[in-house]
């Protein structure tokens, strides 16, 4: 009698600790909640801001439409408190568009990609061989200023990026201190139209400048090394922002650069979340799934060539979503479980 009493306790005990490990992997620590995100304006970021999104809405999270918003507006958004995060902060490249009151109200978080945010100049690789192009400084030759002269006014033409990025801050800084202005016309509309417009030409034989960061879809299509070349800046001429990261404008061992080391001109950037710190206490659980989330670089770029290939809407995006969550299940499952975890 006292062994079958033994038995059916150790049983009970067994069937209580199974359910409160099921309820523990499928608990809600966000339910009731209703999350503000943001985005950036760049399309090549929304492919992370929907996979977080997803994770906070599987923890329970509700989630209001997100604001596509330009860089400085964000970082006073979520000062104010009027957003909670995003997952497009380039660092250090975006530290002087934030508030002065942003590190008492605002905080980075996770590593979406370390040292992942690639940036620099590209240029057709047969028309480099062929010109002998190396650095920025060869465009003030006339027969490349002429080769790379797709309107007639003199100048090379360079797709560049919108106003608001911060990396049209510094394309203007490189065209102050190396004295191109008179010598490369940076182009600053949609970007996506610009590398589209670009593309065709270069499909046709056309030679091709560009302005680019990585992860996009622009060195999926065109390979650097085969199709295109990275090239140097004449040397590093930091703006002020940049100035306390010098260490990362020359890097080396990257594929398809014109020397190795290259001068970028840009900083190599850490790619995080910044979410707004009163949101973060109140949800340890969102909190600490911005921690683990992290994403390889080939994965966006081969996300983002999807939606230049016209994968672009909102379904097509929540697709992409589903496509990798099923690649990654185990990884997704064990964030989803620190992020429970986190709960106390």
């Amino acid at each position: 009698m006292i062994k079958k009493v033994i038995i059916g306790a150790a049983l009970a005990a067994m069937t209580f600790t199974g359910a409160v490990t099921t309820f523990a992997d499928n608990s809600l620590p966000g339910k009731g909640i209703t999350v503000k995100p943001a985005r950036a304006t760049w399309n090549t970021g929304f492919f992370q801001e929907a996979l977080v999104r997803r994770g906070l809405e599987t923890l329970g999270y509700k989630w209001e439409k997100p604001k596509t918003l330009t860089n400085p507006i964000f970082y006073k958004t979520l000062t104010l408190g009027d957003v909670d995060y995003w997952t497009n902060g380039w660092f250090p490249m975006h530290n002087d568009q934030m508030p002065k009151n942003f590190d008492e109200k605002a905080e980075k978080i996770g590593y979406v990609v370390k040292a992942g945010g690639l940036q620099g100049y590209l240029v057709s690789k047969k028309d480099a061989d062929k010109y002998h192009i190396n650095s920025l400084d060869d465009f003030k030759r006339d027969e490349v200023k002429k080769a790379f002269d797709t309107n007639g006014d003199g100048k090379a033409d360079l797709t560049a990026c919108p106003p608001g990025w911060a990396c049209e801050k510094v394309i203007s800084h490189h065209m102050d201190v190396y004295n191109l202005k008179d010598d490369i016309n940076p182009i600053t509309a949609s970007y996506e139209a610009g590398m589209a417009s670009a593309l065709a030409g270069y499909k046709n034989g056309e030679p091709i400048f560009f302005y680019t960061w990585s992860p996009n879809w622009t060195i999926f299509k065109l390979k650097p090394g085969k199709d295109v070349v990275w090239i140097n800046v004449p040397k590093i001429m930091p703006t002020k922002a940049q100035s306390k990261a010098l260490d990362r404008m020359t890097v080396s061992g990257i594929e398809g650069a014109v020397s190795d080391p290259i001068k970028l001109g840009f900083i190599v950037a850490d790619i995080r979340i910044v979410a707004n710190k009163n949101f973060l206490k109140k949800n340890p659980a969102a909190k600490k799934f911005f921690e683990v989330f992290t994403l390889p670089l080939g994965d966006i770029n081969e996300q983002n060539t999807w939606m230049n290939e016209g994968e672009k809407s909102e379904k097509d995006i929540q697709g992409h979503v589903d496509k990798w969550i099923a690649k990654n299940q185990d990884k997704w499952n064990g964030w989803l479980t620190e992020a429970r975890s986190a709960v106390k």
